[in-house]
């Protein structure tokens, strides 16, 4: 198994509660996300949140964004464990919304902005860099509406990677893509997950085979008993099952058995 530790917390979401018009959606929701470290690798960490349709998983994505608030609960973030604020977060949505009105250098250029780690004059580098390496050089003079999804795709992650957030919530990123896309999208995520040592991916998926190959957690949101509301079932460590950090991940039979294992859990 590979050697790693779990040390800082980053993510605490604690004893969540959310209603909309007297029904109650999500319960006592609770996760802790912690800084993964291993030696002489920069390892971000990458959660998968999963459910049925209906389960709440939407609202805790709104939750987790700062879009929302909880009615009860917390969720804090980074070092300083402060409540999260709306655009804490990058956040992907799954129809990859981007400025339409803004050609795509003008987009990340906004974005790279608001990253008070970039001095101003390494700003047009770090765009340079990080459109060579999301394959977007060629696409930077072009309008939203003359780039195919794939390519909106990767000007939404690199928007959010260039404003410098250490969290990135992901909708349905697989949602529509075919074979060759989801794999290029699969590459794609793993490298910013390994961009920074707190970088963190949120998955939010009806894809458990994409998304779960990928993550080092997964959290399953579903109702339990007579309950009202959804909160989170269980929590499954890949780490400790040697599941994580494998590119071939998907042809083990260990893989297999753990997708059987959530869908038997939603």
């Amino acid at each position: 198994m590979t050697e790693y530790t779990k040390k800082d917390t980053i993510l605490n979401v604690s004893n969540i509660n959310k209603s909309f018009d007297g029904k109650q959606v999500l319960r006592n929701v609770n996760l802790l996300v912690k800084d993964i470290v291993r030696p002489g690798i920069t390892q971000g960490q990458v959660i998968s949140l999963v459910g049925r349709s209906g389960s709440g998983k939407s609202t805790l994505f709104s939750l987790l964004a700062g879009l929302t608030k909880p009615d009860s609960g917390q969720i804090l973030v980074n070092g300083n464990q402060k409540p999260v604020k709306t655009g804490e977060m990058g956040v992907v949505f799954q129809d990859y919304y981007i400025y339409y009105w803004r050609k795509v250098n003008k987009i990340l250029q906004l974005a790279i902005e608001k990253n008070t780690s970039i001095k101003p004059e390494q700003r047009k580098e770090a765009i340079a860099n990080i459109a060579d390496q999301f394959d977007l050089t060629d696409h930077l003079l072009k309008w939203p509406c003359q780039l195919s999804g794939g390519q909106k795709q990767r000007v939404a992650i690199a928007e959010q990677i260039l404003n410098g957030s250490n969290f990135m919530l992901l909708d349905e990123p697989f949602s529509g893509l075919d074979a060759l896309m989801i794999d290029k999208t699969l590459s794609l995520l793993t490298k910013v997950s390994l961009s920074d040592e707190l970088k963190t991916l949120i998955i939010v998926s009806h894809d458990l085979s994409n998304s779960i190959a990928i993550s080092d957690t997964v959290f399953i949101l579903g109702k339990e008993g007579e309950n009202t509301g959804s909160t989170i079932k269980h929590e499954i460590d890949l780490i400790e099952r040697d599941l994580a950090w494998h590119i071939d991940i998907k042809n083990d039979p260990r893989f297999r058995e753990t997708i059987n294992e959530v869908k038997s859990y939603l």
